[in-house]
C-alpha cells in the first residue's frame, strides 16, 4: 500500500508542475546590464545641460538613471587639463557603480578632451566604448577668443595638442570608437575632420554643429554605440 501511495504522489507532483509550467506567466526577462556612461560636453551650449534630452532617452531605453554621469569643466583651461579630470570623473563612476568599465559619449570639443585621457593618460583600460558627436577631431572648431583662451588655441588644426594626439594611431587600446559627423556642420572645418582613422564612422546628414547634441536620431546612434 505505501509504494502505492508513492507513486500516486509522484504522478500528482509531475501532473501539478506540469500544469503550473503550462499556465503560470514566466518569470520577467532580466534586463541586459549596461556599463555606466560619462557624458562629456563641448565648448558651446549650457555645459552639461547639453545632455538633457539625451540622458533621458537613455533612461526611457532602459539605462538606470544612476549610471548615466554629466562630467562638468572649465571650458577656457587647456584641453589637458581637462583630460586630467577625466581621469577622475570616470574614477569616481566607476566607484559608485561597481563598474570595471564605462561607456564615454563625447560632443564637439570634449572628443578630443576623453581622447587625450584615453591616448595619454591610460584611459583604454578603463573605457568600453567612446562614442564622438560632432567631434573636433582634428581641430578646426571656430571659435572667438582664440587669442586668450587655451582650450581654444588647442583646437587650432596645427597646435602641438592636435599633432601629439593624432600622431600615430588615432583609436589606441581595445576601447571601440564611433565618430558621427554631419556634412552641415558650420562650425568643424572641414567637416569630415570630426572623422577618426580607425573608428566606426557614421553620417548624421545635414545637422547643425549644435543640433547634433540633441538631435533624436543621434540618441539612438550613440545607445547603439555603448549597447
Amino acid at each position: 500500500m505505501r509504494r502505492i501511495l508513492t507513486s500516486v504522489t509522484a504522478a500528482v507532483l509531475t501532473v501539478v508542475c506540469t500544469l503550473a509550467a503550462l499556465f503560470l506567466p514566466a518569470a520577467p526577462a532580466q534586463a541586459a546590464a549596461h556599463d555606466p556612461v560619462l557624458f562629456v560636453h563641448g565648448i558651446y551650449l549650457d555645459g552639461p545641460l547639453t545632455w538633457t534630452d539625451m540622458i533621458a532617452d537613455f533612461e526611457r531605453e532602459g539605462w538606470d538613471p544612476g549610471s548615466l554621469q554629466m562630467m562638468n569643466y572649465n571650458t577656457w583651461q587647456s584641453l589637458e587639463e581637462s583630460a586630467a579630470e577625466v581621469v577622475d570623473e570616470v574614477a569616481v563612476l566607476r566607484a559608485r557603480t561597481g563598474a570595471a568599465k564605462v561607456d564615454i559619449v563625447t560632443h564637439s570639443m570634449g572628443a578630443p578632451v576623453v581622447r587625450w585621457y584615453l591616448k595619454f593618460l591610460g584611459g583604454t583600460q578603463y573605457v568600453d566604448d567612446f562614442v564622438s558627436i560632432a567631434g573636433a577631431n582634428h581641430g578646426g572648431l571656430g571659435v572667438e577668443g582664440c587669442a586668450i583662451q587655451p582650450a581654444c588655441q588647442d583646437l587650432a588644426v596645427y597646435s602641438p595638442f592636435m599633432r601629439a594626439l593624432n600622431s600615430g594611431d588615432e583609436t589606441p587600446g581595445p576601447t571601440t570608437y564611433t565618430a558621427v559627423w554631419s556634412s552641415c556642420d558650420e562650425l568643424i572645418n572641414p567637416d569630415v575632420s570630426a572623422m577618426l582613422d580607425g573608428a566606426r564612422t557614421i553620417w548624421a546628414g545635414c545637422v547643425g554643429h549644435v543640433a547634433m547634441a540633441s538631435w533624436p536620431p543621434n540618441f539612438d546612434r550613440a545607445q547603439n554605440a555603448v549597447a
